[in-house]
């Protein structure tokens, strides 16, 4: 069954008011006829079982059929600070992070990052990456589409991450994989949680530094050395595992 996103203003009573581009996806895309049914999602944690009532240019009109509070999300909202990759490789690490859970997406600008976006390419990349997040989110049968931040320097990363309740940097100098080992297992279902995932060539010393004066402890993820678009998804694989097993 096909899923689409509203926000809350768009339920009203029994009935949802569906607009925007998932109009022209319903109607000339997916080819959908009154009648039909699909999963609707307010955002939040509310899922809602809807039938076409009626279609036009502006707006599908689907009438609710029943609601129910769906355990699909992690019970912990995880943000991905990922430093900026090379080519389109942000792409494939902001669908496959939607797909295991992630909350929210802040790409980062660290020192060893090639790529340096202007504004103007800032803004269409982030029209993009968003775009992924969402389509993504419908795939994985997420309740909610997880936010693109736009760009972070690393110093405004760290501040951000302050108010999470745990913050974590993989990092080849690490310690052992016991200790990392005791750090994941003790996070509990409802604590924030921070990862900083480094560009290709990894964080500076100078940025470890800063992390670990800011309370962001270091975690080995193993004797191998992971790419960048290996390390996040490894980290919240782990972590996906750990706080649905609770």
């Amino acid at each position: 069954m096909h899923r689409f996103f509203v926000n809350q203003n768009q339920i009203e009573d029994t009935w949802i008011h569906i607009q925007g581009s998932d109009v022209n996806h319903i109607r000339n895309v997916l080819r959908m006829k009154p009648g039909e049914e699909i999963l609707v999602s307010d955002g939040n944690k509310m899922e809602y079982t809807c039938c076409i009532e009626a279609l036009d240019k502006e707006e599908v009109l689907a009438k609710i059929v029943y609601a129910q509070e769906n355990g699909l999300e992690l019970p912990s909202r995880i943000y991905l600070f990922q430093g900026l990759p090379k080519g389109d490789k942000m792409e494939l690490i902001i669908q496959k992070a939607v797909e295991l859970g992630v909350y929210e997406v802040i790409p980062v600008n660290t020192k060893r990052c090639v790529v340096k976006l202007d504004s103007r390419k800032e803004v269409s990349k982030l029209k993009r990456w968003q775009a992924i997040s969402e389509s993504a989110a419908k795939q994985s049968k997420r309740l909610v589409i997880p936010q693109v931040t736009g760009v972070k320097s690393f110093e405004e990363a760290v501040k951000f991450a302050g108010q999470m309740d745990i913050r974590l940097i993989p990092y080849e100098l690490a310690k052992g994989m016991e200790e990392t080992r005791e750090v994941l297992e003790g996070i509990r279902p409802g604590q924030s949680i921070g990862l900083f995932i480094g560009p290709e060539g990894g964080f500076e010393d100078k940025e470890i530094d800063m992390a670990v004066n800011n309370g962001i402890l270091p975690i080995t993820l193993g004797k191998r050395i992971l790419r960048t678009e290996t390390a996040g998804m490894t980290l919240l694989a782990i972590l996906m595992y750990l706080l649905e097993k609770q």
